[in-house]
């Protein structure tokens, strides 16, 4: 078991090292525009990636400073998709709440998810600042459409989301800990 731990970590070490620092600049920077032009951040993602939206977002406002939200009411999801489809609910919860000069960051471990797609493919068509996280294949569709896009080599979950979740935390911190 330890020898699977080291390697784990190794690798995890490995791939966040990788992180590509004009991206991680690029990211802290459009947040900062949110909050000094006071606008939002606006984060989704299914399942895992839901609860690093969710987490992230509370991090944002409440360490930062900066107007977060993210679409992980039960009510809001199960409405939506109840009443335009599953695969159309981020797009339309976009539609209701996404204003000019927000960010928005969608995170999808396989950049396949079509709910998330349709939901970048309106704040492209809407001219809203996208960020998107992925992982398995380097072509996927999603990495695709964002402005800055940060991608996992990986085709394990759980390792993806780790290195989603501590790519965003960590622009948190640096957001913190430069008092902007």
């Amino acid at each position: 078991m330890q020898i699977y731990f080291k390697n784990y970590l190794e690798k995890l070490s490995k791939s966040l090292i990788e992180f590509n620092e004009d991206d991680f600049k690029k990211i802290a920077n459009l947040i900062l525009n949110v909050k000094k032009n006071n606008k939002k951040v606006i984060l989704v993602g299914n399942g895992g990636s839901a609860a690093i939206a969710s987490h992230v977002s509370i991090d944002l406002t409440k360490v930062c400073k900066v107007r977060a939200i993210n679409f992980n009411e039960a009510t809001l999801l199960t409405c939506f998709a109840n009443d335009y489809g599953y695969e159309n609910w981020v797009q339309k919860a976009l539609a209701f709440y996404a204003d000019k000069g927000d960010l928005i960051i969608l995170i999808s471990s396989s950049g396949k998810s079509k709910n998330i797609i349709n939901g970048a493919l309106f704040a492209k068509k809407s001219k809203l600042n996208l960020v998107t996280l992925t992982g398995f294949n380097k072509k996927n569709k999603l990495k695709k459409i964002g402005n800055v896009n940060l991608w996992i080599e990986s085709n394990n979950y759980n390792f993806i989301e780790n290195t989603h979740q501590i790519w965003l935390l960590s622009i948190v911190d640096y957001l913190a800990k430069s008092n902007f």
